[in-house]
């Protein structure tokens, strides 16, 4: 008789530039690789479920919410937590955006909304449309990152405090696409 699979294996997480050997069941999540077994706490846990996106990170450049990845799923893969955003004591632009903007209010989704915007700001430069663009022919390029262009690119992440005219802006400042006069029509519609 064959010996029964081991439940566990030990793996090596490449997470914001370093590397992590660590012994995992295989059920384990990469959230709670990384909260509870690298105490890397950036990432949050909001619902547990993929439907919050506060365990948003960033997976080989591309967003993943972390509570439905299994971190040996995740080995061998480049993975950035917001503990991984900054530059030194140098914030990242996303991040300088939302704490120009407001961008946040509890803060307790902050980090998934920074790691999400990272993501859109690259999914739209490469071209990716999104359900709310016009036009979805490669040769037609990127849309505008219009208000509702990232609404809809930014919609995975929920704002239990309802932060979210202050997000479109710095995502938009962020992307180098606000301009004052987009600014000022944004919060008149947001007042109104």
């Amino acid at each position: 008789m064959a010996p029964a699979p081991s439940a566990y294996s030990t793996i090596t997480l490449n997470i914001n530039g370093e590397k992590y050997t660590l012994p995992v069941d295989h059920r384990t999540t990469l959230l709670d690789a990384l909260r509870e077994h690298l105490d890397l706490t950036g990432t949050k846990k909001g619902c547990d479920q993929g439907q919050c996106g506060a365990c948003t990170l960033l997976i080989d450049g591309r967003r993943a919410v972390s509570c439905l990845q299994l971190a040996v799923a995740a080995e061998g893969r480049d993975i950035t937590t917001i503990e991984g955003v900054a530059d030194g004591e140098r914030l990242h632009p996303v991040q300088q955006a939302f704490l120009d903007l407001d961008g946040y209010q509890c803060g307790y989704c902050t980090p998934g909304q920074i790691c999400s915007a990272l993501g859109v700001i690259e999914e739209h430069a490469a071209g990716w449309p999104s359900a709310v663009t016009d036009d979805v022919r490669p040769e037609a390029g990127p849309p505008p990152l219009s208000a509702d262009e990232i609404r809809e690119r930014m919609s995975g992440n929920l704002c239990r405090c309802g932060a979210y005219v202050s997000i479109v802006q710095a995502v938009a400042q962020a992307a180098g696409t606000q301009t004052p006069e987009a600014r000022a029509t944004e919060a008149e519609e947001a007042a109104a």
